[in-house]
Formats: structure tokens, C-alpha cells, sequence
């Protein structure tokens, strides 16, 4: 009986020990993993809120970003044009090294016109290459003007480029209509409406593949004069110029009235001649017959009779 109380006794103080060991364990595991506060407390970790500056850097950096839908100033597209005004020596040397400088840009001239003093010409270059090329062109004799401008068709090509999704799936639509079509009538409609959209869809990939031809390249007006005609054109202000200009005004008009007047010279030689001499004829035959007229009744009446 001694015995057994001793080994309950064993057993009960064993188990207070064990409890006792577990209770001191778990809170030293706590206060080892969390820091303590100035006064000695444990500071709670706040696990699930997130962090205010990161929260606010990452908002203001997304606050920053470009609008969706709405291109970048690095994805803006623009139609560039310049035009060039030049004097030089020789207008025909001028030309010949404008091709030359065109086609080292990877362009091509366009419409052109070259006379002895005067020249014109459309030079059509990538818009990348443009300011180079004017650059160029610029010391092929002296700057008069030059002028460059640039149109935003940015909106224009995200509208395009909206209205041609819509209509190739507008269009898939209706070819998926026209392969479930059974009867005629249904398939001539069906037909129909599909070569209505179609001939849409081309008209819009015509439109863009135009906008974005006038993005790709860019067209210089380019003008060259020769130096004695900027002379000339100097020399005529003032009082004397103005006496100038109207006499080359004067011997312009005399010489159109001469050329009007030997233009209708041959049709008064066939025409007016016989009618001048038909008119002469008919008066000349007129003049006799109104003396005789004026004879007959002059006669005096005869008396009444009684």
C-alpha cells in the first residue's frame, strides 16, 4: 500500500513539472520572436496591413503612367512637311545635286519643273531623314526661308485602327451567316450585305495604309531662283521699279490687243468685206424710190364735184 502511494505521488509530481516546463516555454517563444516596445511590451506584428510608403510610391508611380488607350508624346503620329526657298548661280547644277541627295536619303522626287532661272521641285524623303535632308539641301546655295510643319493624325489613326476591328469581325459575322444560309434568297441577301461590308473594310485599309504612308514620308516644296532674278525683282522697287512694271503692264496689254486683232483679221477679210458691200448695194438701191414717192404726193387733189 506504501508503495503504491509513493509511485502516485512520483507520477502527480511529474506531471506538475511537465505543465509547469510547457507553460514557461511558450511565452519566452513569443517574446523571442516578436521585438519589445520602449516600455517593455511586445509590439504585435501587423502581418496583414500593408506598408503606407510602399503603398503611396507604388500608387504615385501608377498614377504616372499613360491613360490606357491613349499613346505616349513617344507614340504620337505626325505628318511632317517643309518647303525651302533657294538662290544660287546656276539653277540646273542645284537640281541635279537635289536627286542626288534624295536618293542617298532612300527617296524620290516628285512633280517637277526647271527653267533656265527658276525651278521646283517635290523632294519626298522618310520623316526620320527630314531635318537632315534640309540640312543638306540648305548649302546647296543660299537660304531664303525655310519652314517646317507638322499635323497630329494620332487620333485619326486609333480611330481608323478601331473601325477596322469592328468591321473584320462585322465581317467574319456575316461570312459565318452566309456558310448557315440554306435557302437562295437567304444567301443572295446575305451576299449582298457581305460585299456592302467588305468594300467598307477595304475603304477603311485604304485610309490607313494613306495615313500611315504620310507618316512614314515626308514631302519638301523646294524652290531654287537664280541670283540675276533676284536681282532683277530687288531693282524694281521704288518709284522706278513701279515705272518699270507699268510699262512691261503696257506692252503686255498692246501686244495681247494685237494678237486679238490679228486673230480676227481673217474673219473681217471673209465675212465683213461682203457684208460692207452687201449694205452699200442695198442703200444705193433704196435712194431713187423715195423722190417718187415724195413726187406722188405732192400732186394737188382734184376739185368735188358738184
Amino acid at each position: 500500500m506504501y508503495k503504491r502511494l509513493r509511485w502516485v505521488a512520483v507520477a502527480g509530481a511529474a506531471l506538475v513539472l511537465t505543465l509547469a516546463g510547457c507553460s514557461a516555454s511558450e511565452p519566452y517563444s513569443e517574446s523571442a520572436s516578436m521585438p519589445a516596445t520602449a516600455g517593455g511590451k511586445q509590439a504585435v506584428p501587423n502581418q496583414g496591413a500593408p506598408n503606407k510608403e510602399s503603398g503611396d510610391s507604388a500608387g504615385k508611380a501608377g498614377s504616372e503612367k499613360a491613360p490606357v488607350g491613349q499613346p505616349g508624346i513617344a507614340d504620337r503620329k505626325l505628318v511632317r512637311t517643309a518647303s525651302l526657298e533657294l538662290t544660287a548661280p546656276n539653277v540646273a547644277d542645284v537640281i541635279s545635286q537635289v536627286r542626288v541627295i534624295t536618293q542617298g536619303a532612300a527617296g524620290y522626287t516628285g512633280q517637277e519643273s526647271t527653267q533656265e532661272k527658276r525651278a521646283s521641285v517635290n523632294v519626298v524623303v522618310p520623316s526620320e531623314r527630314l531635318d537632315g535632308v534640309l540640312d543638306q539641301l540648305g548649302k546647296l546655295g543660299k537660304q531664303v526661308k525655310r519652314e517646317v510643319t507638322a499635323t497630329d493624325v494620332t487620333e485619326q489613326m486609333v480611330d481608323v485602327d478601331s473601325r477596322l476591328a469592328t468591321q473584320r469581325a462585322s465581317v467574319e459575322r456575316i461570312r459565318a451567316l452566309l456558310a448557315r444560309a440554306t435557302s437562295v434568297s437567304e444567301i443572295a441577301s446575305v451576299e449582298s450585305e457581305l460585299t456592302s461590308r467588305e468594300a467598307e473594310l477595304e475603304s477603311l485599309q485604304k485610309r490607313r495604309e494613306s495615313l500611315a504612308g504620310s507618316v512614314a514620308m515626308s514631302t519638301i516644296s523646294l524652290q531654287v531662283k537664280a541670283e540675276t532674278v533676284v536681282a532683277e525683282e530687288e531693282s524694281r522697287n521704288g518709284f522706278f521699279g513701279g515705272l518699270a512694271n507699268g510699262w512691261d503692264a503696257f506692252l503686255t496689254f498692246g501686244g495681247g490687243l494685237l494678237t486679238v486683232i490679228g486673230a480676227m483679221a481673217p474673219f473681217l477679210l471673209v465675212f465683213g468685206v461682203p457684208a460692207a458691200v452687201l449694205v452699200w448695194w442695198l442703200r444705193k438701191r433704196r435712194r431713187p424710190a423715195e423722190p417718187a414717192m415724195a413726187t406722188a404726193s405732192d400732186l394737188p387733189s382734184a376739185p368735188p364735184l358738184d
